[in-house]
């Protein structure tokens, strides 16, 4: 999942040139419609992309759409503002923008379980980490982590030695001792027990499965939907076929995971067991009966409880599609 799948920080040097944009909604002839769309190039952010390509299913829904590269989730959300681009990938750590109003919804992408809090070898509890330095990716997954598990722990914050850092400089710091621990993910860590393989694993995305999930989204601006409804539900018809694509052939979307990301395709295989995908028709009962809607009431919660949200809460059901992802299915 790349290095830096769920940063949120970054500074705006970092946003990419947009000029190769096709023009947000514009007409591509022919009754074509053509979209930009955003993406983080690892096995969550891509690989529906991928499956798009490959299949023609923009060409089958009416749709060219340009594919542009970004680092992070803000960064697509920023861009989704200024309307340099149309729709985009966030991973979990970026809810809080969706819950602040910046961006809708449309549509789940997988629920992620690649999160861990490490440790250096010796650590064996969240409570031994109390005063020693903790290195954290602000306002990622990784940060998720580490508030759950300290809480979990009767622990805030407060009780470690933070160390803020982006994540490819977590790498570098662990495995040369500069910090004791640190909330990350794989296939990151993977890189950090090639030089730490004795590392230990002190928590997990599943350890707080009853009160948190991860979900990994696609979305767009808080305007696009209700401005441009038609394109949104074609495109939610080309992310919903590529979705039973990808739960029935893993192995062919991990090779076009692969070549579209230009990434070895052990890797990418290594990346996609870190989530939980589902076909259409699954999303469409999560839907029916309130689970997602739970997800992101918990998330907001989440965020609210540790002052990530800018202004007033949006709730679910406001920034969340969901008679729309819905529609595409009919």
């Amino acid at each position: 999942m790349s290095i830096s799948r769920r940063t949120l920080l970054g500074g705006l040097a970092a946003l990419p040139a947009l000029s190769t944009l096709a023009a947000c909604g514009g007409s591509g002839g022919s009754g074509t419609t053509e979209i930009s769309y955003g993406y983080i190039p690892d096995f969550n952010g891509a690989s529906l992309l991928a499956i798009a390509d490959e299949n023609g299913l923009w060409e089958e829904n009416g749709l060219k759409a340009t594919l542009q590269t970004f680092t992070n989730g803000p960064l697509q959300i920023q861009a989704l503002g200024t309307g340099d681009l149309d729709f985009g990938y966030i991973g979990p750590g970026a809810m809080w923008l969706p819950a602040s109003g910046k961006a809708k919804v449309i549509t789940i992408n997988g629920v992620g379980q690649a999160d861990r809090v490490i440790a250096q070898p010796g650590i064996d509890s969240i409570e031994a980490l109390a005063g020693k330095k903790v290195a954290i990716p602000e306002g990622t997954s990784g940060d998720m982590i580490v508030q759950l598990a300290l809480k979990a722990a009767g622990m805030t914050i407060d009780d470690i030695e933070k160390v803020a850092m982006d994540a490819a400089t977590v790498v570098s710091a662990f495995a040369s001792g500069q910090v004791d621990a640190a909330g990350i993910w794989y296939p990151m860590i993977d890189n950090i027990k090639a030089q730490v393989p004795d590392l230990v694993e002190l928590a997990q995305n599943s350890d707080f499965a009853d009160v948190m999930q991860f979900p990994n989204v696609m979305v767009t601006s808080p305007t696009f939907p209700e401005e441009n409804e038609e394109t949104t539900i074609a495109v939610l018809r080309v992310l919903r076929a590529a979705m039973d694509f990808r739960a029935e052939d893993m192995d062919k979307t991990i090779e076009l995971t692969a070549a579209l990301t230009q990434q070895d395709a052990e890797a990418v295989a290594a990346d996609a067991q870190n989530g939980e995908y589902y076909p259409a028709s699954e999303l469409d009962g999560l839907v029916e009966d309130g689970t997602i809607e739970t997800w992101l009431t918990a998330m907001n919660g989440y965020f609210e409880e540790n002052g990530k949200i800018e202004g007033e809460t949006v709730a679910p059901g406001e920034y969340f599609t969901f008679d729309l992802f819905t529609e595409a299915g009919k």
